[in-house]
């Protein structure tokens, strides 16, 4: 079992310039950085101003001060000692790290900010030849109440004294009755007798089901207890934060709704999410005339919404499971984490991700029927400790006006050589441009550090054991592989 702390070990690695020359790799990155976008070209030591921001760019501002970028829309940097992040910004920029998401690349140093020529686009990454190493082993796993990925520590509702629901109605009414800050905890225990829907083609014609709201409120937990089982849908809305949805089960859902949907606004809302040890289910039989509108999100991601956690769920017989970006338009700085997560017999979407950062490990895909990982509009994935098996273009990119990027690493398929033993195949996309991952290799390496303790466990032990702890009724358990 291999362990990891990034912020000890993860280096910032920034995808090649177009133009000719060497590249110097920067130094291990610390604290926040990874909050921030992470596209900067390194140029070669002989050139002064490489050591504190990027090859082709001017300093504009010491710490603290404020940076003249003007009207239009450019890319500058913030730190120093080759170890920087950049973000596309305008106007009179605060040269700090709030600017940039928290970023803090050298930690009890000044940073400074540059700004990068006019009319300059972010470098193009250029395909990898290997996987970068991985990172040095980390002292210990996540601590308890970490929620193991982008969405930090959440502490949802704390330990305020729960509030026991049997409905959606109960439910919606305990949340409209919280102030909205000092915490709120939720037991639902009701049940639903799925066997009761005998055709479950006829489930996306009725009217769209009760969907629960979070909306606008804080430090909020929603937690099935053992056995409870729901047929409505959860959706955490606009400024919503430290929210953790825990141990429901929710299928087969009326109309077309989501199990659990999370949008927000252009604002920077909501954030902060975590998704937890869920079962969530519907069917992968073709119904007549249902197209698109059949079975769709159980898991969205839209607009605002970012630094999230999915962790632990058991997401099976389903269509299209996850998106991330509601449209190729709907492009932003998201940071989501995918671990721990089961997939089996499941369509597509597991995510489909637009921009924006997805770190993917120790996941199950098993009986992938169209498409895995579907990578696009300019996103990058890390992708490591997965176990693949019997799955159609389990890493992909398809279907957009522009592909996305991966880093592959110490996954159990290693090289087209394990596609057979695995049961992996390919389908080509009548879709341009698109890009599969048929030769298994990185096509970049992913451009922002890692800001939390995570662990990696062999994808064999994935295999073997992640299926008993994952989904609602485990008692919260995770993986172990000692």
């Amino acid at each position: 079992m291999k362990r990891i702390r990034s912020n000890e070990s993860t280096d910032l690695v920034a995808p090649k310039p177009p133009q000719a020359g060497p590249l110097r790799a920067p130094s291990p990155r610390h604290g926040l950085a990874a909050m921030a976008v992470a596209v900067g070209v390194v140029a070669p030591m002989g050139a002064a101003q490489a050591v504190d921001w990027p090859s082709g760019f001017s300093k504009c501002a010491d710490e603290g001060g404020t940076c003249k970028v003007g009207d239009t829309a450019r890319q500058v940097s913030f730190g120093v000692k080759d170890k920087w992040v950049i973000k596309t910004l305008s106007g009179s920029v605060a040269c700090t790290s709030a600017t940039f998401g928290g970023a803090d690349p050298n930690p009890g140093v000044n940073e400074k900010c540059a700004v990068g020529p006019a009319g300059s686009p972010a470098p193009s990454p250029s395909p990898a030849p290997s996987p970068a190493p991985s990172p040095a082993p980390a002292p210990s796993p996540a601590p308890a109440g970490q929620s193991g990925g982008y969405a930090g520590a959440v502490t949802g509702g704390g330990s305020a004294t729960p509030v026991t629901v049997k409905t959606a109605a109960e439910m919606q009414a305990a949340i409209n009755a919280y102030s909205g800050s000092g915490g709120l905890v939720i037991r639902y225990a009701g049940t639903f007798d799925f066997g009761t829907i005998t055709d479950t083609c006829a489930q996306w014609q009725k009217p769209a089901g009760a969907i629960v709201e979070i909306k606008n409120k804080s430090n909020v937990t929603i937690e099935g207890v053992n056995g409870s089982a729901a047929n409505f849908g959860l959706a955490i809305k606009a400024a919503a934060s430290n929210i953790i949805i825990r141990n429901m089960t929710i299928g087969l859902l009326p109309g077309k709704i989501d199990a659990i949907g999370i949008e927000g606004q252009s604002g920077g809302v909501p954030s902060n999410i975590w998704i937890d040890h869920n079962t969530l289910f519907s069917s992968t039989k073709d119904c007549a005339g249902a197209g698109d509108l059949e079975f769709d999100g159980l898991i969205d991601s839209k607009a605002g919404a970012h630094h999230i956690t999915y962790s632990y769920n058991y997401i099976h017989d389903h269509q299209k499971v996850g998106l991330i970006g509601s449209s190729d338009s709907d492009a932003s700085d998201r940071y989501i984490t995918f671990h721990h997560n089961v997939y089996s017999n499941v369509v597509s979407r597991l995510p489909l991700q637009r921009a924006g950062y997805t770190h993917l490990y120790n996941n199950l895909y098993s009986n992938v029927l169209t498409s895995g990982a579907n990578i696009r509009m300019g996103g990058y994935s890390l992708i490591e400790g997965n176990y693949f098996e019997n799955a159609q273009n389990p890493v992909t990119s398809r279907d957009s006006s522009a592909i996305g990027y991966w880093e592959l690493r110490n996954n159990n398929v290693k090289s087209p050589a394990d596609f057979a033993t695995y049961g992996i195949k390919w389908v080509a996309s009548g879709s341009s441009p698109s890009r599969d991952a048929t030769d298994w290799t990185t096509t970049a390496n992913f451009p922002v550090g890692i800001p939390y303790a995570y662990t990696v466990q062999d994808p064999a032990c994935v295999k073997q054991r992640l299926l008993n702890v994952a989904g609602a009724g485990k008692g919260l358990a995770t993986l172990s592989c000692n």
